[in-house]
């Protein structure tokens, strides 16, 4: 499947068991000798919610992600697993709540409660014991970038430049992933603004798994980096290279709620 160009291996656990999914996931995540994915979701079920989500990187390890549940709520509800429309789904850090779009039995859109934004360094995680870390230098390689730190469930760094079709994020990315300032290492947005203030491009280098088309914890992030340096409004629309997010930090709440759609692309099975 795939949410804005963001793609997965779903397997689904309610019928089969998985014995190593940090295994399988490298495995299957890569392009050359397995299936090629940004990720393995695992369906299983929850103590805590409807249905609980579990996202392996391509490197094996788990984390949090946006577009994977985005995913996961249209797979529930078409392959007649659901039929609701409004559900919650265990994950990493925590529940989070779904709501589907449905036209002629079909989910043309998702909206996730992606929860309120973490901006205590200690909790993101970084190395600063500031009260929040936004519009602040950090030096990578002898540059000097203006980042603003936002959790979403992932630790992610934001920052705001010009001509980001021009980067090397193969080499800029993993320079921020891996600075001791991020503890857990870290997830990156390079955002442009545009000439309409309610639309901003992205690009992103996710940890533990490179350059993507997309991300939806990162375009949550940029979201709130953009309210919190006065860049955007509280709802914009996000263009990343695989599509469209639309992110509404509401002011009520204090919740990022994040709406797109999502495909199938294929079926098939793994041999043992």
């Amino acid at each position: 499947m795939q949410g804005a160009g963001n793609d997965f291996v779903f397997v689904n656990c309610l019928a089969e068991h998985i014995d190593n999914p940090h295994g399988l996931a490298r495995f299957v995540n890569d392009r050359h000798f397995g299936v090629g994915g940004d990720g393995l979701v695992l369906i299983s079920p929850s103590h805590t919610a409807d249905y609980r989500m579990q996202m392996f990187n391509p490197d094996g390890t788990e984390a949090m992600c946006g577009n994977a549940l985005r995913c996961f709520g249209k797979y529930l509800y078409e392959r007649g697993i659901t039929g609701k429309t409004k559900l919650t789904v265990e994950t990493i850090d925590g529940n989070r709540g779904l709501e589907l779009a449905i036209t002629d039995g079909e989910v043309k859109q998702v909206t996730v409660d992606m929860g309120e934004p973490e901006l205590r360094p200690a909790y993101i995680p970084i190395a600063s014991k500031a009260e929040n870390y936004i519009d602040q230098p950090i030096s990578i390689d002898g540059d000097e970038y203006h980042i603003t730190c936002v959790s979403m469930g992932n630790p992610h760094a934001v920052v705001f430049a010009n001509g980001i079709d021009g980067l090397d994020l193969d080499y800029l990315g993993p320079k921020f992933e891996h600075h001791p300032f991020f503890p857990d290492r870290v997830n990156t947005e390079f955002i442009e603004l545009t000439e309409d203030p309610n639309r901003i491009k992205m690009r992103v280098w996710e940890r533990g798994a490179g350059e993507t088309l997309a991300c939806g914890t990162g375009s949550c992030a940029a979201a709130v980096a953009g309210v919190l340096t006065g860049m955007t409004p509280r709802e914009v629309t996000i263009k990343l290279r695989g599509g469209e997010l639309h992110i509404h930090w509401d002011e009520q709440d204090n919740h990022v709620y994040m709406t797109g759609g999502a495909e199938f692309v294929f079926d098939g099975e793994i041999a043992d």
